[in-house]
């Protein structure tokens, strides 16, 4: 039985949290993988699926990266061990990358974003960051132009086929 060679992706199975309009609000140049430092109880509420990271972004202090303003709640069953629900998280990156990634966004006013929260196969939390250029909104409507041109000629070409 031959085995097939699975190329690396950044595809994931089981997502935590995604962040579904940085596509639409930027354009996306590199994605990298991090891990990220969580509490017990942060893990727990992922699992569960309840964080958002719509508004989070990623930035530099003190030579290292911190994910800022990701909603991850407090675990219900928790008693008084709880977390604060925004903290700064660490992400955790080669030192390399990190003064790379942050070169380019002092110097080519590029912004980090978290696209998604996920669980890799051993179980373990990663954060899905992209380094990405914001979109004018004529960019935007040329995008989904675009977008709907392709539709609609595969539609024809359906029909005529």
């Amino acid at each position: 039985m031959a085995r097939k060679n699975k190329k690396k992706s950044l595809s994931h199975g089981n997502i935590a949290a995604q962040n579904r309009k940085a596509r639409h609000d930027y354009s996306i140049e590199e994605e990298f993988e991090a891990g990220i430092i969580l509490t017990g109880t942060e893990v727990k509420s992922l699992r569960a699926g309840r964080a958002t990271i719509t508004e989070a972004y990623a930035g530099g202090k003190d030579g290292e990266l911190y994910l800022f303003n990701a909603y991850i709640p407090e675990y219900d069953a928790a008693s008084h061990f709880s977390h604060e629900p925004r903290r700064p998280r660490k992400l955790l990156m080669h030192s390399r990358e990190i003064s790379r990634l942050q070169g380019a966004v002092q110097r080519e006013g590029m912004t980090l974003v978290p696209l998604s929260i996920y669980f890799n196969k051993r179980g373990i939390a990663k954060v899905g960051l992209a380094l990405a250029r914001g979109k004018q909104k004529s960019d935007k409507r040329a995008y989904i132009k675009d977008r709907d041109w392709q539709r609609q000629k595969s539609r024809l070409m359906r029909e005529k086929g």
